[in-house]
């Protein structure tokens, strides 16, 4: 192009009102009202209507707050997932949940009304409980929708609907006819401040640090091993635990040794001797006997300070990797210790209340809170002379989840759900099912595999109460399936508040009667565990809803939910269906900062999806969930935004030249068939097909990041930075309607239309904008959600042409480095002005015919005839961004291997090379090089291209001033002297 721009009015220049300036944070919500409008969601369920189902089952969040970047992640990927399968075919329809009941929006409630909950009434507490849950689904509702999620919103399911609480009641009945619900005495977790029982899935582990004491136990009756001044030497880290103390546990096969010491005889275990006297300061101790554990078994000890016996006992789980290899044992504060204690006919003593304070039970440490106890202990045990030693120890300590607060094990009748009695068939299912990733299936069998029962009751008021009642004459719990049926019928009509507002003689049928006679009952004033209410979704959600069924296609949640809500809904299906809820299950890691730490608040790290959006916008954040490998932990800070904000705009950017391009393309009437396509247009086809192939799998595979990776290398690199470069020219240069440059706009088209639709799972929002500035046909549907998956035309995958353009570009790289030594000193500017000599290996000697850049007036496409494009060449089009470097080409997937020599393309493409390398000329040489006689010079090391040598030179003749190729036509045509033949021809027949 001419200084003066003389010629800008006969160029086909790139335009088109698609902006350059995404400016998400505002056009993104103007989409989404464009959608809600036209009922988006709707027209797409009507359009799938009759296809085959594919249903992912949402796994509902908590609503007590404003959504974080781990909902955001979940939601996003579950969208991935949903819309990809509508895409490809299927009716998808997405139907998401919230969970309302729990803790910690009960706790939410306690706080906003002041009150402790032992104070309020239940129906009061549970009114604002209800309305607290449902103010947060609509504010997280809004905040999904904005990221672009879709799905039935204002139909979601909620666990505190009165049909579903119906259906989690029914639920829960078909356990209990089945034999899998009872009520018994175990040491469970127990959380003080929650004043509530807990799961194994609601227990976090934390290091912290505690007391370490070593207390002898006195020798009352040494069952004639043991002599009557010995002492059983325990270690432990929880002193609260001692004044429930009922036995000592050795290890029946380890050796335990009788050590003469200063401070008495002891009993311990025989490898731990010299440790143990080292830690007390002993001096070193004479060993008198040896026993096996099972010799001492029946010895009985004196408790160190209450009046009772502690006796010996035998257990296969002691360790002697620390401490004395003598466990003392509280059946009481213990899941072990309470087995132990089952086996021998222990009493379970469990002094310590709801809210972890020492009962009566234990004398002189009454009202005391149970950790605040630990220092009197010790003195105690000193003040007796039971205390050998005491410090301070760092292990890993089980928390509630919560409230973040130590936990207790706590001796209570609880509700429980057999694991054991249906645990074979529960993993007999996991092995049914798809884990992504692999190692899912392990992890869930391990904790079910070491699973024996589920304690469901918690003792809270925000939740759908234990279906249950008591005899009050025998004090016999009642559980039929006409009672069942008779709560589940009265909590589809009036919701579960009713339980609290109903006296049982309301809620049973007439005549129910114990098996003692009585016909006067109480109600279980419990709560079920929250994951029961999360883990009946399949039966409440699935098959009550006639969009919806049963069994799910796929589950997708964090890791913790191999603990959580994956097995508990897998354990209330196989104990009432026989199988699992699920076919796959997809699982993601947690979002951590840039530097690999947890998202704390503290920390000043946290980053919140709404300040995503506001700054960049919602399809950037999908993009960073596409570009991580969710399958670990995913990193997110300020800086990771800003590369994937240059990311994004790589990618608007190609779409944009796209769309730019094709302002005058209608297709069907201007498209090129595709046997009269050039062959650099065939490759580009054939690179798009398998672009295509491969993001097509890693949907399929769930793998987005690839997905995102591969469309990603093709619009930076095989369409910006090669195709586009060499088809620049032919888009400007030539006539509006020469088949060359419709053949390169047909790929355009055929690239914008496949590409939108590829990204539209991913960037929903800028392929709908980018689709309603793209040429479409007729039978095109008014939103790119509307349309399916792309598949190419089978003509396109063509791996012979794909194997000859693997080793033309391989060409093309060592060309593209010998520019760039020339242009390095300046000897050339733009690659137009240097022709190239290319020196074949050895093997391959070069044809005669060494030819300068031809300039034929335009005409049928052919191979070869087309000059180089203004990208490289010239100045870029007004409002054109320039070419985009990234990484490696991906050449539409690679090949295995190349088969086609390298001299024989380069002779047989001789005419195509200029364009290909954006140069003016090109000649091919067989005699030796001279590489001191070139502007630049570079030689191919390794693939395809090795050997190959390329010389740089300046062009011969003028500068054509409308396409800047050099060119020794230019000055030919009287008319136009300062333009090249080529051009001069073009505005005769377009002027």
């Amino acid at each position: 192009m001419s200084k003066d721009g003389k010629y800008d009015h006969t160029l086909n220049l790139p335009r088109t009102d698609f902006p350059m300036r995404a400016n998400l944070a505002r056009r993104e919500p103007e989409l989404l009202r464009w959608w809600q409008e036209r009922d988006l969601y709707g027209r797409l369920r009507e359009a799938r209507r009759g296809r085959p189902r594919y249903i992912l089952h949402d796994g509902p969040p908590y609503a007590n707050g404003p959504i974080h970047m781990g909902t955001a992640l979940n939601k996003v990927l579950k969208d991935f997932v949903v819309r990809a399968a509508s895409m490809s075919g299927y009716d998808a329809p997405y139907v998401p949940g919230w969970d309302c009941h729990g803790l910690p929006i009960e706790l939410a409630a306690l706080k906003a009304l002041g009150l402790d909950h032992h104070e309020v009434d239940p129906v009061e507490l549970r009114r604002f409980c209800r309305n607290y849950a449902l103010n947060y689904v609509d504010v997280q509702r809004d905040q999904f929708m904005r990221l672009g999620v879709m799905g039935d919103w204002y139909r979601p399911y909620l666990t505190l609907d009165s049909s579903y609480e119906a259906r989690q009641v029914e639920v829960f009945g078909e356990m209990a006819r089945r034999g899998y619900i009872y009520k018994g005495l175990k040491s469970v977790h127990w959380c003080a401040a929650c004043e509530t029982a807990l799961a194994e899935a609601e227990v976090e582990y934390h290091d912290r640090q505690s007391p370490s004491i070593w207390v002898a136990f006195p020798v009352s009756d040494g069952r004639g091993v043991l002599p009557p001044d010995s002492r059983v030497v325990i270690w432990t880290t929880t002193p609260w635990t001692l004044p429930a103390n009922v036995a000592i546990a050795l290890h029946p096969e380890a050796t335990y040794a009788l050590v003469d010491t200063e401070r008495g005889k002891l009993v311990l275990a025989r490898s731990l001797v010299d440790d143990a006297c080292a830690d007390l300061g002993l001096e070193p101790c004479r060993v008198e006997a040896t026993f096996k554990g099972k010799d001492l078994e029946g010895v009985r000890c004196r408790h160190p300070f209450f009046d009772r016996e502690s006796v010996v006992v035998t257990a296969e789980y002691v360790s002697l990797d620390e401490g004395t290899g003598c466990v003392h044992i509280a059946p009481g504060h213990g899941p072990e210790d309470f087995e132990v204690g089952r086996r021998y006919d222990l009493p379970v003593l469990s002094p310590i209340d709801g809210r972890g304070r020492f009962t009566a039970e234990a004398g002189w440490l009454e009202g005391k809170f149970y950790r605040d106890a630990d220092p009197e202990i010790i003195a105690e045990l000193e003040r007796r002379g039971a205390l050998l030693g005491s410090g301070r120890t760092l292990h890993s300590y089980p928390c509630c989840w919560r409230c973040k607060n130590p936990l207790l094990f706590r001796a209570t009748e609880q509700w429980f759900a057999s694991v054991e009695g249906f645990r074979d068939q529960a993993l007999e299912a996991i092995d049914q099912v798809t884990w992504v990733p692999a190692w899912g299936r392990e992890r869930i069998r391990n904790m079910v595999r070491e699973r024996t029962d589920w304690c469901v009751s918690r003792q809270r008021a925000w939740g759908v109460p234990i279906p249950i009642f008591y005899c009050t004459s025998c004090g016999q719990p009642l559980i039929t399936p006409e009672s069942i049926a008779a709560v589940a019928d009265l909590f589809r009509r009036e919701g579960s508040d009713a339980w609290y507002r109903r006296e049982a003689a309301e809620i049973l049928p007439p005549g129910t009667t114990c098996s003692c006679g009585g016909t006067a009952f109480a109600k279980e004033m419990d709560i079920m565990d929250v994951w029961f209410d999360s883990g009946s979704s399949h039966v409440a959600v699935l098959e009550e809803r006639p969009d919806l069924s049963w069994p799910a296609d796929c589950y997708l949640e964090g890791s913790d939910q191999h603990r959580g809500w994956f097995q508990s809904s897998l354990l209330t299906a196989v104990a009432t269906r026989g199988q699992a809820p699920f076919r796959t299950v997809v699982t993601h890691g947690f979002v951590l900062d840039g530097e690999g730490r947890a998202m704390h608040k503290s920390l000043g790290n946290v980053i919140e999806p709404v300040e995503v959006t506001d700054k960049y916008g919602a399809d950037v954040l999908r993009l960073w969930v596409a570009a991580s490998d969710y399958r670990d932990d995913v990193r997110l800070s300020p800086v990771i935004l800003e590369q994937l904000a240059e990311v994004y705009r790589k990618i608007r950017n190609t779409l944009r030249y796209i769309l730019a391009n094709l302002y005058d393309f209608r297709p069907g009437a201007d498209e090129v068939p595709y046997d009269q396509l050039l062959e650099v247009d065939r490759w580009a086809l054939y690179s798009l097909s398998r672009v295509v192939e491969r993001a097509t799998r890693a949907f399929a595979e769930y793998e987005y990041h690839v997905a995102q990776q591969v469309v990603h290398t093709f619009c930076t690199v095989d369409m910006s930075e090669i195709y586009i470069d060499v088809v620049k020219d032919r888009l400007y240069c030539s006539g509006p309607t020469d088949p060359v440059r419709r053949a390169a706009q047909t790929v355009l088209y055929h690239t914008g239309h496949a590409l939108v639709r590829l990204l539209a799972p991913i960037l929903p929002f800028t392929a709908e904008e980018v689709w309603q500035h793209l040429p479409r046909r007729e039978d095109d549907p008014w939103s790119v959600h509307l349309t399916e998956w792309p598949r190419p035309d089978p003509a396109w995958k063509d791996e012979e042409l794909g194997r000859r353009w693997e080793v033309l570009l391989a060409v093309r790289e060592v060309v593209q480095k010998a520019l760039e030594e020339a242009r390095a000193p300046k000897h050339i500017g733009k690659s137009l002005e240097a022709s190239l000599h290319i020196y074949l290996p050895p093997t391959q000697p070069a044809a005669q015919g060494a030819a300068p850049r031809a300039q034929p007036a335009a005409g049928p496409a052919t191979a070869g005839t087309t000059p180089a494009g203004q990208l490289a060449g010239g100045p870029a089009a007004p409002g054109e961004s320039p070419a985009v470097h990234g990484e490696a080409p991906m050449r539409g997937g690679g090949h295995p291997g190349v088969a086609v020599p390298v001299g024989e393309l380069l002779r047989r493409h001789l005419d195509e090379l200029p364009a290909l390398f954006i140069v003016s000329g090109v000649q091919l040489r067989e005699d030796e090089p001279d590489p001191a006689r070139y502007l630049g010079w570079a030689v191919g090391e390794r693939g395809p291209a090795a050997g190959v040598g390329v010389g740089v030179l300046r062009a011969p003749g003028t500068r054509c001033e409308r396409c800047w190729v050099y060119s020794g036509t230019v000055g030919a045509d009287p008319e136009h002297p300062d333009l090249c033949e080529r051009c001069a021809d073009v505005l005769r027949r377009h002027s």
